[in-house]
């Protein structure tokens, strides 16, 4: 029998992660897990986020434990593992070292897009919120292993799912599985405590979205952040599917 295959998605907030994650969960040989690191990373820092104290008390928060389920048995036996991570939850000495065996994928986004959506669910976001940064350490970690980063621009995703798709499962080892491209609406059971101040856009989807418009145009502070982002987000596009 063959090994299974643990995908752990590195992916900043507001970046089609949870939508990423119903394209994967639609199909019939793959379990998926919702940020499992966020009620340890709340835990841990004290983070000031929406409905904070029941994801804490709605998930193992300890590092360790964590970080042993998502290397052991694969929920139901299925043959694929999909993980859903966000680098800035990352708040301890856990890492992706601690996943030396999983195949690894990047999800990024033009920060300018990222800032702007995140200040309607949110507020004004640091860099440190949006984890840039720590993702182009991950990114240079796949490297230093002598592999080339698998990294999917959610931008030009969206202009073409059904093409970049199938080469995105190629790259993780998988084969390509048609029922990738639509799910069914709602909330799934899958999904962390929080999707309901978070997914509402996810919610009533069906399929991927179109391909975003132009750039917002930002001001101030916002438009900060996203320049302190922008090398990162350069630097892991250079290696988008």
């Amino acid at each position: 029998m063959s090994h299974p295959v643990r995908i752990a998605m590195w992916s900043g907030p507001r970046n089609i992660s949870t939508t990423m994650m119903r394209s994967f969960g639609a199909r019939a040989d793959c379990a998926v897990s919702d940020e499992p690191f966020y009620g340890a990373f709340l835990k841990h820092t004290g983070a000031d986020h929406p409905m904070a104290p029941q994801v804490i008390a709605a998930m193992d928060c300890d590092w360790a434990s964590v970080t042993a389920a998502l290397n052991g048995p694969v929920p139901g036996g299925r043959a694929v593992w999909y993980q859903k991570h966000m680098p800035h939850h990352m708040a301890s000495s856990s890492s992706i070292a601690q996943f030396p065996d999983h195949a690894h994928a990047f999800l990024i986004r033009e920060p300018e897009r990222v800032v702007a959506s995140y200040g309607v669910k949110r507020g004004a976001a640091t860099p440190e919120d949006l984890g840039y940064q720590r993702q182009w350490a991950y990114c240079q970690w796949v490297l230093a292993r002598g592999q080339t980063p698998v990294v999917v621009d959610t931008s030009s995703f969206l202009a073409d799912p059904e093409g970049k798709l199938p080469v995105l499962c190629a790259r993780l080892g998988i084969a390509w599985d048609p029922a990738m491209l639509r799910w069914a609406p709602g909330i799934h059971a899958d999904d962390g405590i929080w999707a309901s101040h978070w997914y509402d856009a996810v919610a009533a989807s069906t399929s991927f979205g179109p391909p975003p418009g132009p750039l917002p145009s930002l001001s101030g502070e916002a438009a900060q952040v996203a320049a302190q982002c922008r090398p990162f987000y350069e630097e892991m596009r250079a290696y988008a599917i």
